[in-house]
């Protein structure tokens, strides 16, 4: 049975969201694939992916959860950058940094409310990379 491989890096701008919506560059990635796997990575020390539904409030909940858990104070010992930086560093001990999509008839299978997103907190960087790669066989 033969593999195939792709992979693609884009770049985002997260200084105005703190939760971006990843979902329509997934389907645009892979669409007229086939079956397979699909891998997101966000290769940040500060930012991560999930799956969440969008649009009814989810976003702005999960972000005051983050900062309730994670406060912007002095408290880490990780100090550079704005203040609380540190909590930004443990943010991908919370929302993994990667997921992996299973991929039929070149879509995502995604449940009926699930989107993929981006989450980062971290007012020091907003520009990020997010990496999909597909493995189809």
């Amino acid at each position: 049975m033969e593999t195939s491989f792709e992979s693609t890096e884009i770049t985002l701008d997260t200084s105005t969201e703190k939760i971006l919506d990843l979902t329509e560059e997934i389907l645009r990635f892979c669409g007229n694939r086939g079956d397979g796997l699909l891998s997101v990575f966000a290769p940040h020390a500060t930012a991560g992916v999930a799956l969440m539904e969008t649009g009814a409030g989810s976003e702005p909940d999960l972000v005051e959860f983050l900062e309730r858990t994670l406060p912007r104070d002095d408290r880490y010992r990780h100090r550079h950058g704005a203040l609380g930086h540190g909590a930004d560093h443990l943010l991908p001990a919370v929302v993994s940094p990667s997921l992996v999509v299973p991929v039929a008839d070149g879509r995502p299978l995604l449940g009926t409310w699930q989107r993929v997103v981006l989450v980062d907190l971290n007012v020091n960087n907003p520009q990020r990379r997010l990496r999909m790669t597909y493995l189809g066989s």
